[in-house]
């Protein structure tokens, strides 16, 4: 017997309670959110859904966050100062 092929969809969600954004954004199965949203009709807000993979869609949700720091010329570093000269008196 041959089983049916079943393709997954994901989508990025913002978390919320009664209105407000209780934390960051998240990830789950697109029959996750279809179920959450039966559940509770715009408690959370949808990001973006039908996202292919499980780890595109975690990278939309983290945003630039966990990004590695982009490597160039460092920036030249201010002159420091010298002991203070005062004037003699004449």
């Amino acid at each position: 017997m041959r089983k049916a092929h079943f393709v997954e969809s994901w989508v990025v969600y913002q978390p919320g309670s009664r209105g407000a954004v209780v934390g960051p954004n998240a990830v789950c199965e697109k029959a996750e959110w279809d179920a959450m949203e039966l559940a509770a009709p715009g408690l959370h807000k949808l990001i973006r859904g039908g996202i292919a993979s499980e780890g595109e869609a975690e990278r939309l949700a983290r945003g630039t966050s966990g990004d590695p720091v982009p490597r160039g010329t460092p920036k030249p570093r201010p002159a420091t100062a010298g002991p203070a000269t005062v004037p003699a008196p004449e």
